[in-house]
């Protein structure tokens, strides 16, 4: 197998993607980075290569609404133009939630993605969509193997107390459990974070983007992780809430403000950072403002982060090293500086150039915890896990 494989990761209004090409020694080696926006009204395709320079464009133009169906069909036959002589051997979506079936990747077939699709009632932001990908490539290319790779699975080595909510057994048999997401991410740097501290055996990795949340690991390992159940609990992010008591939300719904499907909405779309400052759920517009609203939407994410900061901490016994990754994560220094100055109960100390600079480790040489800034890399890790289960297939 000395082909390429691309990665999918399908969203409401999006669609990215990148491909791989396989060398002779079977290593992964990136060929082209790129994305779909504005699929449902002015559709938009770019593509760089891997050098990250714009290689191709395409619009379909104003009021041309493309589907999901035919989205990733012409990711694909663009690809199968662009290869090179390559062909396409697989393709590895990320799909959010796996549920109790599928703790691990799995090869699609079968009753996979109706399976998968059934878990979109659990988790109505990402799953639907990520198995509608998925669902149009095995439609238009039925001889090409897929595989579905799960934000959830990495926080399947959490403990049982961990992973469970304090429920009666019928519910908690319903699927109502702390499930977490973003562990392709955190799988990822686990495997990065002994590169740069190798005797670190309890971390503390904070995945800020427009979803956002952290994770304690323990020898590499999740024990535990504040996106629970769905995609919208935990650290408040870009636009969703993060955690809000279940009774404010009985008392919305008896008041008659929201119905479900408003108050769900309002939770996933208009809260967070947004609903906060009132202007913008982007980090780099609220930074840059002077309205104190933005201010105030800022240090509520680090005093939300400052929390779970502490609580993993005590959870793991004690914390060796730190590490920032994604949008936020890589790139914001002022939120790096402010979390680590919360920290500095812990052993925390900030070497400022360094984190002016972006790192790799932003702490001082003399600081009892390690902080780093790994880049993440979702799409390359969801390469390996499908390169690897389509040879076992070969075996």
């Amino acid at each position: 197998m000395n082909d390429a494989i691309i990665v999918v990761n399908t969203g409401s209004t999006s669609l990215k993607f990148a491909a791989y090409e396989m060398d002779a020694a079977g290593s992964l080696l990136a060929h082209c980075l790129g994305q779909i926006d504005g699929m449902q009204g002015d559709p938009r395709f770019v593509v760089r290569n891997a050098a990250g320079k714009p290689w191709d464009a395409h619009e379909w133009g104003e009021g041309h609404p493309i589907d999901h169906s035919a989205a990733p069909r012409f990711v694909v036959e663009w690809l199968e133009d662009n290869l090179k002589g390559k062909k396409l051997a697989a393709a590895g979506h990320r799909v959010v939630l796996g549920g109790e079936r599928y703790e691990a990747p799995v090869r699609i077939d079968g009753d996979v993605l109706d399976y998968l699709q059934s878990l979109a009632v659990m988790e109505p932001s990402h799953q639907l969509f990520n198995v509608r990908g998925a669902r149009a490539l095995a439609e238009a290319f039925p001889k090409l193997p897929q595989v579905a790779c799960f934000d959830s699975s990495f926080h399947r080595t959490m403990p049982e107390a961990a992973q469970n909510y304090a429920l009666p057994k019928d519910v908690r048999d319903a699927g109502v459990r702390h499930w977490g997401y973003h562990g392709i991410s955190y799988d990822y740097i686990s495997r990065q974070t002994p590169k740069f501290a190798p005797h670190a055996r309890r971390v503390i990795v904070a995945h800020l983007g427009g979803g956002a949340s952290m994770c304690a690991m323990l020898d590499g390992r999740s024990v535990e992780t504040s996106m629970g159940f769905a995609g919208g609990s935990g650290l408040p992010m870009a636009t969703r809430s993060g955690d809000v008591p279940p009774g404010a939300l009985f008392y919305l719904l008896r008041r008659k403000l929201f119905d479900a499907a408003s108050l769900e909405k309002m939770l996933y779309e208009r809260a967070g950072l947004l609903g906060l400052s009132g202007l913008s759920g982007d980090m780099r517009i609220l930074q840059d403002s002077k309205d104190p609203r933005a201010a105030a939407a800022i240090e509520h994410f680090v005093y939300a982060m400052t929390k779970y900061a502490g609580a993993y901490a005590a959870v793991l016994g004690g914390l060796d090293a730190f590490v920032f990754t994604a949008g936020i994560g890589e790139n914001s220094a002022p939120v790096r500086a402010a979390l680590c100055a919360k920290m500095t109960w812990l052993g925390v100390k900030l070497d400022e150039r360094a984190n002016a600079c972006g790192g790799p480790r932003i702490s001082s040489m003399d600081s009892k915890v390690s902080v780093w800034v790994i880049p993440t890399n979702e799409e390359l890790m969801i390469a390996q896990y499908t390169l690897a289960l389509v040879r076992s297939r070969l075996v």
